[in-house]
């Protein structure tokens, strides 16, 4: 049987932006986990310490729905840990190959991000950890603060080039450039 291709990330090559009050760049296609199931964000995020994934992050991604988002791949092991430490009927399914996640942030950030979706990101409104599933013009997204002036987009893996090159666009008019590496 011959060799499944690897996989390439799909936002390679992309630039990152950045200019005084807007930065955009697609983030490593690290981890992303869709755990369903009667839990809540606190106990996932205790179960994350305790399999030793400090550095992922809890979203609220529907009813006793939620995203693990995190920069590292996760070996098999450090998957079924996490699975193992669930209460019984919650479970997880691996989204890591199917969606992409890009970062937006600066003062200008949910400027940028108004001009594409309806949610009202005024951070009374949609604090820090506020997370949305909406549409950034006519493509699905989930929308998280992630800090008081940073976004993270998670996007359909074939939507993520389309999206990406939309948000140049809008950076770009708000005064950010390519960054030389």
């Amino acid at each position: 049987m011959p060799d499944l291709p690897t996989p390439k990330p799909v936002l390679a090559g992309k630039p990152v932006l950045q200019g005084d009050t807007i930065r955009l760049a697609a983030l490593p296609e690290g981890h992303l986990l869709h755990v369903v199931g009667p839990t809540t964000t606190g106990e996932i995020a205790s179960h994350l310490r305790a399999v030793n994934l400090n550095e992922s992050t809890v979203r609220p991604a529907g009813y006793r729905q939620w995203f693990i988002a995190g920069d590292d791949t996760l070996s098999e092991s450090q998957r079924q840990a996490l699975a193992d430490a669930l209460p019984d009927g919650a479970f997880i399914s691996d989204q890591s190959h199917g969606r992409i996640r890009i970062h937006v942030s600066g003062s200008n950030a949910a400027m940028l991000l108004n001009k594409g979706t309806a949610v009202d990101l005024h951070p009374v409104n949609f604090p820090e950890a506020g997370s949305a599933m909406t549409l950034f013009g006519h493509i699905s997204i989930q929308l998280t603060r992630t800090g008081d002036k940073d976004f993270e987009l998670v996007v359909l893996r074939s939507f993520a080039q389309s999206l990406y090159e939309e948000l140049q666009m809008l950076a770009l008019s708000l005064g950010a450039s390519e960054v030389v590496s």
